[in-house]
């Protein structure tokens, strides 16, 4: 398996403050709520129990799995905007895939709280002063502190990536 097959979009490439990216980043915040949406859109269960990739998720789990890391990614934002230098709570990703909210519910669940999720982040990183783009939170995991700036672009880069590997999917599979 190839770079390309795990990231068809490639690995989230960090870019310097500028307000272009910036409206970029928001947009992407904005719109992956119904990217996400469309790219599941008329899929039967038996294609959403289906892997996006050889070795991978199911496409039902990858749903849950975007809207459980975005809802970190929200409480991260307002850390990082409330308290001074964080600690970021980390979550151990592939253990939440395998919780049975994950498997007994369905992917419309996560969707819906991706909208509400969104629609509350858009909001407020749409008023971030350009000054608070530095503020930081340290993140274990990583073992660094990461700016709002830095997470901002990641999560904005996380939803297209992983819609990006469902619309794949479906090209490979005819639909």
């Amino acid at each position: 398996m190839t770079d390309a097959d795990i990231y068809p979009i490639g690995r989230y490439q960090p870019a310097p403050f500028s307000p272009l990216e910036l409206n970029a980043r928001l947009g992407h915040v904005h719109r992956l709520p119904r990217l996400l949406e469309a790219a599941v859109h008329d899929l039967n269960a038996d294609e959403l129990q289906q892997p996006y990739r050889e070795g991978s998720w199911s496409i039902h789990q990858l749903v849950h799995h975007v809207s459980d890391s975005h809802l970190v990614a929200f409480l991260r934002t307002k850390l990082i905007l409330t308290v001074d230098g964080p600690t970021l709570p980390t979550y151990p990703q592939e253990a939440f895939a395998q919780l049975p909210d994950v498997a007994a519910t369905p992917i419309n669940h996560s969707l819906t709280q991706l909208h509400v999720i969104h629609a509350k982040w858009y909001e407020i990183l749409s008023h971030v002063d350009e000054a608070a783009w530095e503020r930081g939170g340290y993140h274990p995991e990583l073992e660094s502190t990461i700016t709002l700036w830095y997470l901002l672009g990641l999560y904005a880069w996380h939803g297209r990536h992983h819609a990006t590997q469902i619309l794949l999917w479906r090209e490979a599979n005819g639909r």
